[in-house]
């Protein structure tokens, strides 16, 4: 029973015993977890008693997450992400394609009149809607909803981007950390991150210093001088901070590399994550990012000028989100993004904006080109040859 779940677990490169399995298993035999009158065994039930008794740290939640969903085919994960919204109106039975032109024709909405505009739907819609062009629902031409399309509308209970048109995302995601383990398949990202060093001897004296050794020796007529000297250690700090999640998803595998780089190189490095633009507060960790948050100000009060501030993130978001109160996705901002862009970049003046999407699309994005503006026009590709530059730029 469940032998294929465990084989496919241990495919995920989760590392669950024989022991933890039998202990699965006689959890359900002993009634754990059981049938639900209407429609069998619950399988959000089997999920988390599966989840507690085979995995034993946190950090390896998301790739069991990941297996978890390869496993059981067909299992849609849906967010509760508000109780006002029924998620029978944003049942999934068609997702609008328009051409060009028909895009071009659908007006806009300014931001106070789409939020105020939603508060209005709420008051008056009573049913699910699907194609139309006004309430809330999927497969139409409304600001509101998802599997449509609107040039300014406000995405709800969608799985992920389509579009990358909506100012603002109404749902609860989960995100992941970037796995600073992962194995470089190449190793000229850690070359190309190598222009930042900066060596000095610091420290105990416990490396023997060859030339001084035979210099001391000689004028010592002969007689052995031994002279030590502190290891040589690469002394440069560097403060990283991250975008995950949204359409950083697409970005995963080369920031792990970058991220992984980035830890064997250099010896005094702090990470933190955001998501799309830094706002008053950022996290270490994703699953208890709004457990555990740190204030940005503290960030820039606790870490000196000598630190090199590193931005990753796509920049690819609603212009809203960067100079708009209350344009962050996820909670009421109470300062525009570009604020806090700017008390970052004027506290560490040796900053760069690295961004993983392709350097011959950031013209065709809005977000891209404020973002620049706001760091000086330092954005560059994660590319060798952008982190090159980069790099070249912050050693100066």
């Amino acid at each position: 029973m469940l032998i294929d779940f465990f084989y496919t677990l241990r495919s995920a490169k989760l590392p669950v015993s024989v022991k933890e399995y039998l202990t699965l298993l006689d959890a359900i035999k002993q009634g754990v977890v059981g049938p639900n009158s209407d429609d069998g065994y619950k399988i959000d039930d089997f999920y988390y008693l599966s989840r507690t008794a085979l995995v034993k740290d946190e950090k390896h939640y998301d790739k069991f997450d990941r297996a978890f969903a390869a496993y059981f085919k067909g299992v849609e994960m849906i967010a509760d992400f508000t109780k006002d919204v029924p998620l029978e109106w944003l049942r999934k039975n068609l997702e609008l394609e328009l051409s060009p032109e028909e895009k071009a024709r659908i007006e806009k909405m300014g931001w106070d009149e789409l939020m105020e505009t939603l508060k209005k739907r709420f008051k008056e819609q009573k049913e699910r809607h699907e194609g139309g062009s006004k309430m809330i629902g999927t497969g139409g031409t409304s600001p509101f909803g998802a599997y449509g399309f609107n040039p300014q509308g406000i995405r709800i209970g969608q799985d992920k981007g389509r579009n990358k048109s909506a100012v603002k995302v109404w749902d609860q995601r989960a995100y992941k950390d970037y796995d600073d383990q992962q194995e470089l398949g190449t190793r000229n990202i850690k070359v190309a991150l190598r222009r930042l060093r900066k060596f000095a001897r610091e420290g105990h004296e416990d490396e023997l210093d060859l030339d001084d050794t035979i210099r001391s020796t000689a004028a010592n007529a002969g007689w052995l001088d031994i002279k030590m000297r502190p290891e040589r250690h690469n002394n440069v700090k560097v403060l990283l901070l991250m975008d995950v999640g949204g359409t950083m998803d697409e970005h995963i595998a080369r920031v792990e590399e970058m991220f992984s780089a980035a830890k064997a190189e250099f010896k005094h490095m702090e990470f933190y994550y955001f998501h799309n633009c830094v706002y008053d507060f950022m996290w270490k960790n994703n699953r208890r990012r709004f457990s555990e948050k740190f204030a940005t100000w503290d960030i820039i009060r606790k870490y000196n000028k000598d630190y090199k501030l590193i931005f990753v993130g796509d920049a690819t978001m609603s212009p809203y989100e960067i100079l708009q109160p209350g344009g962050s996705v996820e909670y009421n901002n109470e300062e525009a993004g570009a604020e806090w862009l700017q008390r970052l970049t004027n506290a560490f003046p040796k900053f760069a904006w690295i961004n993983p999407e392709p350097q011959g699309v950031w013209q065709y994005r809005q977000s891209i080109s404020v973002i620049q503006q706001l760091v000086n026009h330092r954005m560059y590709p994660l590319t060798l040859k952008g982190l090159e530059e980069a790099m070249r730029m912050l050693s100066k």
